[in-house]
């Protein structure tokens, strides 16, 4: 159970008749587009720490099969 001030729901319900929504359907659309949000946030984040991959050459696939090859 969540609770919400009076005031709050207002607008919860006056927003989700707008959009021709129920109160849980407008709170589950507005906590999917904050959740999605905040993960690509982190996304951006990380790549940002990692930087540009590092470019080795050569084929992985190739280099495996060699390897395996070889046992």
């Amino acid at each position: 159970m969540v609770s919400f001030p009076d005031d709050l729901l207002e607008q919860i319900d006056t927003h989700a008749r707008a959009r021709h929504s129920t109160r849980s359907g407008f709170l589950r659309e507005i906590a999917e587009r904050e959740l999605a949000a905040e993960a690509a946030q982190e996304q951006t984040e990380i790549e940002a720490l990692l930087g540009d991959p590092v470019r080795l050459g050569g084929d992985a696939t190739k280099l495996i099969r060699q390897d395996r090859r070889s046992r």
